[in-house]
């Protein structure tokens, strides 16, 4: 399946999804392996390609995955949210993203496929350049392979929560904790319909400089 969408289209209506993804249709491996293919052509650093892709099907290990993206709930909702003008666009949209949000935490487990993007090497405590490389060569292709999926019908959700307990999940995956660090952990399926519109942001002028603060 394809969703004609010209660039501008695809840029502005890719959209992080939680209640919209179809966890009862099944995701298939070839569809997933044409995303990745476009998404590694994404910049990497050196152009080292250090990046590693985890697709987890297997139910007892989404389960686990999914528990482990619950588990610090209260962490992170407590996390303080800024005050915000009633006119603030994000004000508008934070009672539906906190309840999307927390519908997700319920049902992780349960997506046809979750992806946790993996690179060579950590970066807990080094420099800011350091990190930035890393982070810089996995991510760009992580949004890619969003694009990807959304020309195909299927779409996703950014999180980062289970990082908290990210060696918790190196262990249900197998995967060498003090070798490779985690991105995120993104549930795949396709979209209840394929029709989304830009985002309400803010304002330009708020947050444009030109040559300098």
């Amino acid at each position: 399946m394809r969703v004609q969408l010209t660039n501008d289209e695809l840029l502005s209506t890719t959209r992080v999804v939680r209640k919209r993804l179809d966890f009862s249709r099944p995701v298939e491996r070839d569809v997933l392996e044409e995303c990745l293919e476009l998404a590694v052509q994404a910049p990497t650093a050196s152009n080292r390609q250090e990046w590693h892709w985890i697709f987890v099907t297997d139910p007892v290990k989404k389960r686990q995955l999914g528990e482990i993206y619950a588990s610090d709930e209260g962490e992170y909702v407590g996390l303080p949210w800024p005050e915000l003008a009633p006119e603030d666009t994000r004000a508008a949209r934070s009672e539906a993203v906190q309840d999307s949000a927390a519908f997700l935490r319920q049902h992780m487990g349960e997506a046809p496929v979750l992806l946790v993007p993996c690179h060579l090497g950590r970066v807990d405590n080094a420099p800011i350049a350091t990190q930035a490389a890393l982070w810089g060569s996995m991510l760009p292709a992580v949004w890619s392979f969003f694009l990807a999926l959304r020309t195909r019908g299927l779409g996703s959700a950014w999180t980062s929560v289970h990082l908290r307990n990210e060696r918790r999940a190196a262990e249900v995956l197998g995967l060498d904790y003090e070798r490779y660090t985690q991105g995120g952990l993104f549930p795949i399926a396709y979209t209840v319909g394929t029709s989304f519109k830009p985002a309400a942001r803010r304002p330009l002028a708020e947050i444009t400089h030109w040559n300098g603060w």
